[in-house]
């Protein structure tokens, strides 16, 4: 492998290139230490090098910080790595790392999300915010299947919260309440019964 480009990724670090590719970042005093140059070859056992005791290790450490303040996905830690410039076997095997340790855990982490919000959120919403954090398609169903309750009187449960009387309600308490319910994720039917009988949309617009 050619050292290709050598450029400053910031003012402690810079990011190495093989073959014209960009390969990791290391601090510039590891690049003094292991004495990469551009224009020179790097050997394939430094190259193993670097990534077993150097990008691997930080990682692993990186990905562990990550995890000290809240729990996440593994699709959120690897995005956290990647865009923190680990090359992808370090993303990998920080990862495999963290799931063999139960550090990671999506299937646990979707339950409790459902557990901490359910009764915050539509199930459609809870639904979409997992999707997005990388749970697959199916533990999502089977949460949304087993979650239960009414979604019409979880929105009416949240109006209560918000102080919300329909009888008393002028047309912008009703817009703002409905506005709130949709920002939740449920839908305009669930929307209409939680707010009674006689609501219209048409009274809100």
């Amino acid at each position: 492998m050619i050292v290709s480009g050598i450029t400053p990724a910031d003012k402690r670090r810079s990011k190495v290139y093989l073959d014209g590719s960009f390969a990791f970042v290391l601090y510039n005093g590891e690049i003094k230490r292991f004495h990469i140059e551009e224009g020179e070859e790097l050997a394939q056992e430094l190259y193993s090098q670097i990534m077993d005791e150097v990008l691997c290790r930080r990682a692993r450490e990186r990905m562990l910080h990550l995890l000290k303040s809240t729990s996440r996905t593994e699709l959120e830690i690897r995005r956290k790595l990647g865009a923190d410039l680990y090359p992808q076997q370090a993303i990998d095997e920080a990862v495999a790392f963290a799931k063999r340790y139960h550090y990671i855990d999506d299937d646990d982490y979707a339950a409790r999300y459902f557990e901490i919000y359910g009764d915050k959120k539509s199930v459609r919403q809870l639904a979409a915010e997992l999707r997005r954090k990388g749970i697959d398609r199916e533990t999502v169903n089977r949460l949304a299947g087993e979650s239960g309750g009414d979604e019409t009187e979880k929105a009416r449960a949240l109006l209560r919260k918000k102080h919300y009387d329909p009888e008393q309600a002028d047309p912008a308490e009703r817009r703002r309440a409905a506005a709130f319910l949709a920002r939740r994720g449920f839908s305009g039917d669930v929307i209409r019964r939680a707010m009674g009988r006689d609501f219209d949309f048409d009274d809100v617009l």
